[in-house]
């Protein structure tokens, strides 16, 4: 009797080794969705979501896997300075792709006691400052840093898709305010330049706002403040990512999505 129970037990064992191996060797195979960025990505905060996570539903896994490396506080500057870009960097492999997102933490200046803004606007302007432990570091443009990252994408061969930041919960004469003029208008202005895809995140959501209007979304979308989102903002904004991209011209991401979200519904 206990032989029998050792050679189920064996059987069970090398059954979850196969299958331990055949999830690796598709993860090796398989192209790979990487989220970078900060908490409007990525949010720990309970009662909070960042559109990095829902997004992944979108996708089929059958066709690629999606990895959330986004990561709350961090700017286009210190996702790069602290290694995090690094890391994403050593894993890409020809095939894969990279969505970006930033700029809510690059603005307010760049000084020793903010050491996570970036210079504003896209050029290659440099400033060294020397931090409060005594390190020096010299700081480059929000554009500077995007274009790293695009450049670093394409050099292995993976696919770069700048974002435009989500649109914080701002509001005007019935209208949200933009960022066009600002980081919104940065990530746009990288994408021209270094020919990549750019999704419009910042006017497609502000849009998907002003047709609920400023009472509805606050409620359904924000819980007290005005840049970061519940899980049902998480989601309309994740949404709002899959429209930009299903808008792409000849973008291969297209094909991982799910079979029906690929095809457009036809305006009635």
């Amino acid at each position: 009797m206990k032989a029998i129970r050792c050679f189920a037990l064996t059987t069970v064992l090398l059954g979850d080794i196969s299958s331990v191996a055949a999830d690796t060797t598709n993860a090796a195979t398989k192209p790979t969705l990487y989220l970078i960025g900060d908490s409007t990505v990525r949010n720990g905060t309970r009662g909070l979501q960042g559109w990095g996570d829902p997004i992944a539903a979108h996708f089929d896994t059958n066709k690629i896997r999606v990895l959330n490396r986004a990561l709350g506080g961090r700017s286009s500057r210190t996702f790069y300075t602290e290694g995090l870009w690094e890391k994403v960097r050593e894993q890409l492999k020809p095939g894969d792709f990279v969505i970006m997102q930033f700029g809510h933490n690059d603005g307010g200046g760049v000084n020793a006691n903010k050491s996570r803004g970036s210079l504003k606007g896209v050029g290659d302007e440099t400033q060294e400052i020397t931090l409060t432990n005594g390190t020096k570091e010299v700081v480059h443009t929000f554009g500077w840093y995007m274009r790293t990252y695009v450049r670093d994408t394409k050099a292995k061969g993976a696919t770069p898709t700048v974002c435009s930041l989500i649109p914080r919960n701002d509001w005007k004469d019935g209208k949200v305010l933009r960022a066009a003029n600002g980081y919104g208008g940065f990530a746009a202005t990288v994408a021209k330049q270094e020919g990549v895809a750019f999704v419009d995140l910042n006017e497609i959501i502000a849009r998907k706002y002003e047709a609920e209007g400023q009472e509805t979304v606050t409620k359904k979308y924000f819980l007290n403040e005005h840049t970061h989102t519940t899980p049902a903002g998480a989601e309309l904004n994740a949404a709002c990512i899959v429209e930009g991209i299903k808008a792409l011209k000849d973008y291969p991401l297209l094909n991982c999505l799910k079979a029906e979200l690929q095809i457009s519904p036809q305006p009635k």
